[in-house]
């Protein structure tokens, strides 16, 4: 297969990761306030909005291949802060420490495939 056409799949399939974590974000806004509010996030409604949005556009963007950089930039930022703001497992206690630390792996892989993509 061509390097193009893997390229074109991987650049989907990691934007498409996005788009649905976007919308499931406004399907079950109220549930992700509380949670934001919770984790003594500031201004949850409106940052949980803005941070939906741009997942969906940007994830949209990559998707379908426009302005790749830009989208995987704005995607590395937004999953930066995220891990950053919500996945703190060094101030946490076992089990969630675990838990946390896994996801906050997971979302530093998620960069290097965007890294990937906006360098393509």
């Amino acid at each position: 297969m061509p390097i193009a056409t893997i390229q074109a799949i991987g650049v989907l399939l990691i934007g498409g990761v996005f788009v649905v974590a976007g919308i499931e974000h406004f399907v079950k806004f109220e549930a992700m306030c509380t949670y934001l509010a919770s984790r003594k996030f500031p201004a949850p409604a409106l940052m949980l909005a803005a941070g939906s949005a741009l997942e969906i556009i940007a994830g949209l963007m990559l998707a379908f291949g426009l302005a790749v950089p830009f989208a995987a930039a704005a995607l590395i930022l937004f999953t930066l802060a995220a891990n950053f703001m919500l996945l703190r497992f060094w101030v946490s206690e076992e089990p969630e420490r675990q838990a946390l630390r896994n996801a906050f792996l997971i979302n530093v892989a998620v960069i290097g495939g965007l890294l990937l993509a906006g360098a393509g």
